[in-house]
């Protein structure tokens, strides 16, 4: 019997515990009891987050905002819902579209968001933090939403951005993130945080922390914060330059490189963190330079101005710096100085560190030196970089400072120009032949070329800059030569001896980055220059080398196969038939060696080729696989852009007619025309000469023919004058005569056109007249018509009167008629009543002796006044008759109905009143016969039951 209180009880499952906490949760009303429930609803979120959220998500959402005063239930439902956004990887009910349910409800209701808001202006630690978080996990989910709630919600901007200030690194930090998350694509949100000196507290972040080189994590951050504020945002970018913020970035940089300087030891973590800042903060930099922008001229001059540039270059030229570092900072500083012509003539003058006497030499890594740095200018400087040092892992460093001297370089013909002066003078006076251009063409070492195959390379990346697209630059590079004449030497120019150069390249099979480098040098160098394609074939040789290059090359490169045979084609499209080898002899021993099908197929196959056809997606640096010594990089981007825009030319080349020669006008030249059309124009001005002299003969005997003319003509003219006198005085008579007619017959047109004027003015008098009588003819119709109309209306709202009068008059007939039916009828009642109640009367009243003559007296007078009664009920009778005669008489006299029906309703009121007087003296009568009863019961005890029976009667009578 006690096996039942000794056993457990029912054990609850998951869902049905969820689902008891959740209705406690939304039906409690004591705050222990919410608290309690949350706190059992926190347990199960991180295992169970699809059942809690399902049950209990809006619940807890409400008690935000119904216990939003109570700390301690606010940290416990946040911390809840942040574990319904990150539950355990194996929960179960994990899955991404948990979070998007429950972004979805936090961001379809705009209070909920305003919610969170709120909580930023409180002063407790987890409010504030957890606040942030759930924002942060919120806009993971749905940025775009969330975004808009943040915007449109009450200072939701400010608030966010006020967070920053506070001392609390955990809240400060996390708002940062959140504002990192926020900006990236909101131009709105980008102003309001830079309008609520976003700048300001991030800078003073920056500093707070340590700037770059002591900074942590949240450096790199704030960093990520700025650019997301100035990237793409001119407007953002005018107020960060306006406000004076590019010193700081001058003073970080300069603190930055500074601090690489330090003799201490730095732990690798740090320097890697260092590193990060650093690399942000050129990343923020570059942000202000992007080509083509309105706002790029004036940040390039604030950054000369604010020594941005100058500190930006000995950021790059310190030997403490990464290479990576180095690299990054060389291309801010290109972009810093590209297209503005003002700061590439102040370029020059900047002084750097020697980088040959530190690290980037070859030394390694976080080697110190001791002494001073040599200084040497930034050109000297760069040139180091990209031809003296060696190093494989250096090449992205190297590849950047190509790009700042390019950038040198990029659309300034004077600085080319002077560039090229210096290389030409250094090369013959054989002075700085590492680090010199020319002398790097020119004159290889070959175990150089093995060693450090990008040194030709980049060479001819800078040759290509200097003379692309520049007559002059070509015209003085071409004129540089080897050899010396008076020595009996054989002199050589610098095409030719880059050519062969080229080719001997390709006979060795040496590397391809060589090879393709003076391949892109001379197409760029002979592409509409006439000159250099003939001293290009001022050597048979280097046409037939580069066919067998294209055709016969044994390594099968199609890079250099390709750029072969473009070059091939470049020299057949700008030669000439007074070159050193005619055009038509170009083009036949391309056609007879390679042929017009391969000719294509070579072209076709460079362009498909996947480093040329994507050079713009493929990262142009070192790759990371320490299996690869040399990075993929072939192309230059001037050079790839080259090569597309004139493919299809230089492809259709080989079709062309090789009488028809290419029209190049240089320096304001023209250079290259048919000769075959020239032999044909001139053949056609010789024949018109003589048409011409022919012509001329002809108009010399015209002209004696014309003189004999001219003299008989003023022979005729003068026996013509004597006869043109006489009919002169003879016409003039006539005129006379014909003036006074003329006279006469203007007087009679004046009069008839009077006359006429006169009848076109009565006809116009009788067409107005005409056209008034009809327009009153029309108008006394319409007043006619519409007078019948009227008339029709008040007849037939006669007849409606008439008829809703007649209906009112048979009403009243009939009011009337059963009014005095049922007076008749009341009367008639009353005396069939009063003649039963007589008849009674009498009956007793003879059983009474002894007061017969008294009651028969009484009886008597009482049968009198119901006589006058009777009497009147027919005046009533009369009455009525009358007054349905003059109802019936109303119902004829329409005009009188109103006040006939007044006199009968007053007449039916003066009946009533006299049927009512009657009543009231038959009651009286009645009580004092009831009296009389009385009396003569008082009289005649012997007449006891006579006297009960006119007592319940006169009761009777008097209740009735």
């Amino acid at each position: 019997m006690f096996s039942t209180i000794t056993a457990a009880p029912a054990k609850q499952s998951v869902s049905e515990t969820i689902a008891v906490l959740s209705g406690r949760l939304s039906s409690a009303t004591l705050l222990e009891d919410r608290r309690a429930a949350i706190l059992g609803l926190r347990s199960f979120a991180k295992q169970y987050p699809a059942s809690v959220a399902s049950g209990a998500l809006r619940s807890l959402i409400g008690s935000l905002s119904k216990d939003g005063e109570d700390v301690d239930t606010v940290k416990v439902v946040m911390e809840t819902l942040l574990m319904l956004f990150s539950p355990n990887k194996d929960s179960p009910e994990a899955s991404e579209e948990i979070a998007l349910w429950l972004a979805d409800e936090f961001t379809q209701r705009q209070e909920n968001i305003t919610l969170l808001l709120d909580f930023l202006d409180t002063a407790d630690f987890y409010s504030r933090l957890y606040s942030l978080q759930l924002l942060a996990a919120v806009l993971s989910a749905r940025t775009e939403r969330t975004e808009v709630c943040v915007l449109t919600a009450p200072l939701g901007i400010p608030r966010l951005v006020a967070v920053l200030d506070d001392r609390r690194e955990a809240i400060r930090d996390e708002a940062i993130a959140l504002l990192t998350d926020l900006t990236p694509a909101s131009v709105d949100i980008q102003k309001l945080v830079a309008f609520e000196k976003g700048f300001e507290r991030v800078f003073g972040i920056v500093g707070g922390e340590g700037g770059l080189s002591e900074g942590g994590r949240v450096v790199e951050d704030c960093l990520i914060l700025l650019a997301n504020l100035l990237r793409l945002n001119s407007s953002n970018q005018s107020i960060f330059r306006e406000m004076g913020f590019i010193a700081q970035l001058g003073r970080l940089l300069k603190s930055a490189y500074q601090g690489a300087d330090g003799d201490h030891e730095v732990a690798q973590w740090a320097e890697a963190q260092r590193n990060r800042n650093i690399y942000a903060l050129l990343a923020v930099i570059r942000l202000f330079l992007v080509p083509g922008a309105a706002g790029t001229p004036q940040n390039q001059l604030a950054f000369l101005s604010e020594r941005v540039l100058e500190n930006t270059l000995h950021l790059a030229f310190d030997h403490g710096v990464e290479l990576q570092i180095k690299g990054e900072a060389l291309l801010t500083c290109a972009d810093m100085i590209k297209g503005n012509a003002r700061i590439q003539e102040q370029f020059a003058g900047l002084e750097v560190p020697a980088p040959l006497s530190g690290p980037a030499a070859g030394q390694a890594q976080g080697s110190k030196t001791n002494g001073s740095t040599p200084r040497v200018y930034v050109i000297d400087g760069l040139l180091d970089l990209i031809l003296a040092v060696s190093s494989p892992q250096t090449f992205d460093m190297r590849m950047a400072a190509c790009a700042c001297l390019k950038a040198y370089f990029y659309n300034h013909a004077e600085i080319r120009r002077h560039f090229l002066t210096r290389a030409i003078n250094g090369h013959k006076l054989k002075a700085d032949e590492l680090t010199n251009v020319l002398t790097t063409l020119l004159h290889p070492l070959p175990d150089s070329v093995t060693t450090d195959p990008y040194r030709y390379w980049f060479a001819s990346v800078l040759m290509l800059h200097l003379i692309h697209e520049n007559p002059a630059t070509k015209a003085l590079a071409m004129g540089v030569t080897e050899g010396d004449e008076a020595s009996g030497e054989e002199v050589v120019t610098s095409i030719q001896t880059i050519a062969s150069h080229l080719l001997s390249s390709v006979a060795k099979s040496e590397d391809p980055r060589v090879i393709v480098g003076y391949l892109m040098l001379l197409l760029c160098w002979l592409f509409e220059d006439l000159d250099g394609v003939n001293d290009f074939l001022g050597e048979f040789t280097n046409l037939q080398g580069l066919i067998q290059a294209a055709v016969e090359n044994p390594n099968g490169d199609v890079m250099v196969q390709g750029l072969s045979a473009m070059l091939a084609g470049v020299v057949y499209e700008f030669s000439t038939k007074d070159s050193p080898v005619p055009r038509a002899t170009v083009r036949e021993m391309i056609v007879s060696r390679m042929g017009r099908d391969r000719y294509v197929e070579k072209l076709t196959k460079l362009r498909s080729y996947p480093l040329m056809r994507d050079h713009e997606v493929l990262p142009q640096s070192l790759d990371s696989n320490p299996e690869q010594k040399l990075p993929d990089v072939f192309f230059d981007d001037t050079f790839v852009e080259f090569f597309k825009d004139n493919y299809r030319r230089i492809l259709r080349a080989i079709d062309r007619d090789p009488g028809l020669e290419i029209s190049v006008i240089t320096n304001g030249v023209q250079k290259g025309i048919s000769r075959e059309l020239v032999d044909s124009l001139r053949a056609q001005a010789d024949e018109k000469e003589r048409a011409l002299q022919d012509a001329e003969a002809a108009r010399a005997s015209l002209q004696r023919q014309l003189s004999q003319e001219q003299a008989d003509h003023r022979r005729a003219k003068e026996l013509g004058s004597a006869d043109v006198s006489r009919a002169t005085a003879a016409a003039d008579a006539l005129r006379a005569q014909l003036t006074a007619k003329d006279r006469k017959l203007q007087s009679a047109e004046g009069v008839a056109a009077k006359l006429i004027q006169q009848l076109n003015q009565e006809q116009t008098d009788h067409h107005r007249t005409k056209a008034e009588i009809a327009r009153l003819k029309n108008v006394n119709d319409g007043l006619q018509r519409h007078h019948e109309e009227e008339v029709a209306e008040l007849l037939a709202e006669q007849k409606s009167k008439e008829q809703e009068l007649q209906r009112q008059a048979d009403a009243i007939r009939k009011a009337a008629e059963s009014d005095a039916e049922r007076a008749r009828r009341r009367f008639e009642a009353e005396k069939a009543d009063l003649k039963a109640t007589i008849r009674s009367l009498e009956v007793d009243l003879m059983k009474a002796n002894k007061a017969r003559t008294d009651l028969e007296g009484r009886a008597a007078e009482l049968d009198a006044k119901l006589k006058a009664a009777g009497d009147g009920l027919a005046d009533t009778e009369k009455r009525l008759k009358t007054a349905e005669a003059e109802g019936r008489k109303s119902s004829a006299q329409l005009d009188a109905k109103e006040e006939e029906r007044k006199t009968v309703q007053s007449e039916l009121d003066d009946l009533l009143i006299v049927f009512s007087d009657l009543e009231d003296k038959v009651t009286k009568y009645k009580v004092r016969y009831w009296l009389g009863s009385s009396y003569l019961a008082a009289c005649l005890p012997g007449m006891t039951g006579m006297t009960d029976m006119a007592f319940t009667l006169g009761t009777a009578q008097v209740l009735r």
